[in-house]
């Protein structure tokens, strides 16, 4: 997975929380601890987008350790759980992530994501973290699909001739509802498929 490519519109999305944290810190009195925190988190963005995984971890956790407030909003250190086959810790971070956000559909079904590699599809759906509605017509039809079942070529074709951002995230959540479902070769082919237009932008 190109990391740079496919996770810049999840990265660029809440790019604006460090400034909310900055709010946080005036009120609270916070110091040098939360600038060296927000700096760790900048480290763990760029190298989980080099594909250092591991790497990003390392520097989420730093942040964690040097500003505790911090924890709550790490949802790019729920990404590298997952991808380092973390679930039940990464299910934990997202879930801590939506209870600050109740309208987070994206970390609703990362959530969902984790879970559904620890306890199986029915159980994860039973488990399945309800938010608000989302303004973003891909991500309503995606978060629907996540939660009550459906067809991810359907998700895709649906916007086929949509804007480019909505058909990356409706090829990027098909391949993952793939993986979910455990069905790898789709999953191969429909993540590649959004990986070959992200490397045409």
């Amino acid at each position: 997975m190109q990391y740079d490519q496919t996770l810049t519109p999840l990265l660029s999305r809440r790019l604006f929380l460090p400034s909310v944290s900055g709010i946080w810190n005036a009120i609270t009195g916070g110091g040098g601890s939360y600038q060296e925190a927000i700096i760790a988190i900048r480290r763990g963005m760029s190298l989980f987008k080099q594909g250092d995984v591991a790497g990003s971890l390392v520097e989420f956790d730093k942040a964690i350790e040097l500003d505790p407030r911090q924890k709550a909003y790490l949802w790019q250190r729920g990404l590298s759980l997952y991808y380092l086959d973390r679930f039940e810790e990464g299910a934990e971070q997202f879930r801590l992530d939506v209870a600050q956000n109740p309208n987070d559909t994206e970390e609703s079904i990362w959530c969902f994501l984790c879970e559904a590699q620890l306890y199986g599809v029915d159980e994860a759906r039973q488990r399945f973290l309800e938010v608000g509605r989302d303004s973003r017509p891909v991500m309503r039809e995606s978060y629907g699909m996540f939660k009550d079942g459906g067809d991810p070529e359907k998700l895709v074709n649906a916007f086929l001739r949509g804007k480019e951002h909505e058909y990356f995230y409706a090829s990027l959540y098909a391949g993952l509802y793939y993986e979910s479902q455990v069905h790898f070769l789709q999953y191969f082919e429909i993540h590649i498929s959004s990986l070959e237009w992200s490397f045409i932008q």
